[in-house]
């Protein structure tokens, strides 16, 4: 049987999310003789060089750190190549080629927030919230060619409370991520992985699901719809990106603004400064000096807790309503 000290493992991530499991193989010993993650950027006020936690991670606990263009560059596969990696581990990177994810002997997994089949692609936790899914969990998978349906290794699920939003589900399969990566790579070692295609799953009544990169038209509120839906639109791209909406103050001029947290939706209003009727629109304000509420298509009310208008800082509503005439 081998020793997790002999086995070489490459690790490809970016994010935060994946910091965790390079950290528990890090601290737990296990040999980890590179680290690719993507190339720095420019950007944001100032042009700052803006570089990957996994890079500074790497940086940090000296790490053999790679960042290359292209995957696919010969340089590149020849300096992957030359690490003799057993298996390589793959945390919310991007699409790799074939030439790479199919190097090492004992492969190459991936840890996707998602029960798979369900919600493949770019943004998994995002959509469960957004869907209004009650329950969610992480799973860990072997690549093949078409993204996100490789053979399933292992999966645990997580409870998804109406109250969280995507930074709390986030920071949660995160811990629970780290704690698979490393029972994946424990099982891989001493021979216990019993793959299941995705196929078989889906055969068992599983729906294969996309959960598609969020663009900013995916924020846009639209208040035509029902109030549940607005309410899980918000909590499901808070903190980030963060639904947003535009406000109208007192002269008229549109404010573009965040909306980060909202109430569950109620039917009662609050006395308004916009009279509104049994026939009032959707997106109809209403307020008291320190609460704000929104008219949704089914009319219900969704009251705002947390906004951020362009240009100034985020901020409760009581204090938004001090400084801004509606």
């Amino acid at each position: 049987m081998r020793d997790k000290k002999d086995l070489r493992i490459v690790f490809f991530g970016t994010p935060e999310f994946a910091v965790e499991s390079l950290d528990r193989l890090v601290k737990g010993g296990y040999n980890v003789v590179g680290v690719v993650t993507m190339p720095d950027k420019v950007g944001g006020r100032g042009n700052k060089v803006v570089q990957s936690a996994v890079k500074l991670y790497a940086v940090e606990h000296g790490l053999n750190l790679m960042q290359p263009e292209k995957l696919k560059d010969p340089a590149f596969v020849e300096q992957l190549r030359e690490l003799r990696a057993d298996l390589q581990i793959v945390i919310a990177f991007r699409m790799m080629p074939e030439v790479v994810w199919a190097m090492p002997p004992m492969g190459t997994f991936n840890l996707h927030a998602s029960l798979l089949p369900k919600y493949r692609g770019a943004a998994p936790i995002n959509w469960a919230v957004i869907n209004g899914d009650t329950v969610t969990g992480v799973t860990t998978f072997f690549l093949k060619h078409e993204i996100d349906t490789g053979d399933v290794i292992q999966q645990r699920s997580l409870p998804i409370a109406v109250t969280d939003n995507v930074g709390t589900v986030y920071d949660k399969l995160m811990m629970m991520g780290a704690d698979m990566v490393i029972e994946t790579v424990d099982a891989i070692l001493h021979d216990e992985v019993r793959p299941i295609p995705q196929d078989e799953l889906c055969n068992q009544g599983l729906e294969a699901t996309p959960a598609p990169k969020i663009f900013t038209e995916t924020c846009h509120i639209d208040w035509n719809r029902d109030a549940m839906s607005v309410y899980n639109l918000i909590r499901g791209l808070s903190p980030y990106p963060a639904a947003w909406t535009e406000i109208a103050d007192a002269s008229g001029k549109l404010h573009h603004a965040k909306i980060y947290a909202t109430e569950l939706p109620s039917g009662d209003a609050l006395p308004r400064i916009i009279a509104a009727g049994d026939d009032a629109p959707a997106g109809t304000l209403s307020t008291d000096g320190k609460r704000l509420k929104v008219l949704c298509g089914d009319g219900l009310w969704i009251e705002i807790s947390s906004i951020q208008i362009a240009g100034k800082r985020r901020m409760s509503t009581e204090e938004f309503l001090r400084g801004f005439r509606l």
